[in-house]
């Protein structure tokens, strides 16, 4: 074999062996991130729950305010 052809392919080796490596360290990122999103979503997910309950007390409370304040009238 010439020189040549023996350069391009470890050249082709080395740049193949580099993008797996790339490609591998990019997979690993796009993992966390989607773990993170999906404990953000759950997150939300949870708050959503909660809202109706919070909105439901907010009117007991404002209920009991308007009963003292005719109280004190």
């Amino acid at each position: 074999m010439s020189d040549s052809i023996i350069t391009a392919v470890i050249t082709s080796g080395l740049t193949l062996l580099g993008v797996l490596i790339a490609n591998n360290k990019q997979a690993a990122v796009t993992e966390t991130r989607i773990d993170e999103l999906t404990r953000e979503v759950r997150e939300h997910n949870n708050f959503a729950k909660r809202m109706p309950v919070v909105e439901e007390q907010i009117k007991v409370i404002n209920h009991r305010i308007g009963d003292l304040e005719e109280y004190h009238k």
